[in-house]
């Protein structure tokens, strides 16, 4: 791959900020907070000490300030994995991308990318209102094929052993398995933990049924059932996987932490998801910053 970037590839606003996010590189902190929802921004943003910086651009809405001394940034990436490769692209290449010359910088910048989601159980004991660090995504989706270097979350034991179990359909795209970043998930004590699910849509590819039918009504009760060396996957949302992807071949940390709004064994949903999501978002500003 070239050292430099075509106008074409690399797009900038008019300011010199990426295309989609808005930002420049001094908009941003190390650590970055991953909302899907626009409204949960100020959420986050309302446990800084400060905010300095604000922007939107269509559904990617910025806050950028201060917490305990750290300088923190909480980014919407609207729901799935197509726009986490959007934002999670843009936000490695605001800080490892000269944005002037176009070029890649020689020294590489970690981020910590901290995804502060809602998620439905598919295991009966991950009772809602519940906050799950997510030890592992488990990728439905498809993204992470469109990458190179990507054939070691692809072909490993723990992916044969998944499409073995659960009958996969030839006709879906290949799972893969992307971990949490050591470091992160090192320091998310109280939370439960286990392997989320990530999915490219709510409805069909969730095993939900409105109109259309599924070619396999049975997924979700498959995921549950699913066991490999003691692991089992615990719930069942949009983005992890893309993000732990990602992450990984870019070079960054990254953590998944979601509150459990459903659970989508016994039928049960929470009473009032927004306090449980709050409660979440100060659990994880006491773990991480």
């Amino acid at each position: 791959m070239s050292n430099n970037y075509m106008n074409s590839e690399l797009i900038l606003n008019p300011d010199g900020s990426l295309y989609h996010i808005n930002l420049r590189p001094e908009h941003l902190g190390d650590t970055v907070f991953l909302v899907g929802d626009p409204d949960r921004v100020p959420v986050v943003s309302a446990f800084f000490d400060r905010v300095d910086f604000t922007t939107q651009k269509r559904e990617i809405v910025t806050h950028t300030g201060v917490k305990n001394g750290k300088k923190v940034t909480v980014i919407s990436t609207g729901m799935g994995t197509d726009n986490i490769d959007i934002v999670v692209g843009e936000l490695d290449a605001a800080v490892n991308i000269d944005l002037v010359r176009k070029e890649r910088k020689a020294v590489h910048t970690s981020l910590n990318f901290i995804r502060l989601g809602t998620s439905g159980s598919l295991q009966a004991d991950v009772p809602v209102d519940s906050v799950l660090a997510s030890s592992h995504g488990l990728g439905l989706d498809g993204l992470l094929h469109f990458y190179k270097n990507s054939e070691p979350f692809t072909e490993n034991a723990f992916i044969d052993s998944f499409i073995r179990q659960s009958g996969w359909n030839p006709y879906f795209a290949r799972p893969y398995i992307a971990g949490a970043g050591e470091e992160l998930l090192g320091k998310a004590e109280g939370f439960l933990q286990g392997i989320t699910a990530t999915a490219c849509g709510f409805y069909g590819p969730q095993g939900r049924t409105l109109k259309l039918e599924v070619k396999e009504p049975l997924l979700n009760e498959k995921l549950t059932a699913f066991e490999h060396d003691n692991h089992r996957i615990t719930n069942f949302e949009m983005e992890t996987s893309a993000i732990y992807g990602l992450a990984r071949l870019m070079g960054h940390q990254a953590l998944s932490v979601n509150t459990i709004i459903a659970n989508r064994i016994t039928g049960d949903f929470s009473k009032d998801y927004k306090l449980a999501v709050k409660k979440m978002i100060g659990q994880v500003f006491e773990c991480f910053i």
